[in-house]
């Protein structure tokens, strides 16, 4: 097989787009397995806030 043989293969190759979609949705894929991942470390941590301040009202009222 010489150069000019593999040339229109390479080009098949970097013209199919098959293998694009899969890359692009493990890519989509990622950056929603990020945002969720933030969106619950920020409700966690609200959460958090709001347990603490609604405990220490709570208290508050009872004279603790």
């Amino acid at each position: 097989m010489t150069k000019q043989d593999e040339l229109p293969e390479r080009q098949t190759l970097w013209r199919d787009e098959e293998g694009t979609t899969a890359v692009e949705y493990a890519v989509m894929l990622a950056l929603i397995i990020a945002v969720c991942i933030g969106s619950v470390a920020t409700l966690t941590s609200e959460t958090q806030k709001s347990f603490d301040k609604s405990g220490a009202a709570i208290a508050g009222a009872m004279g603790n």
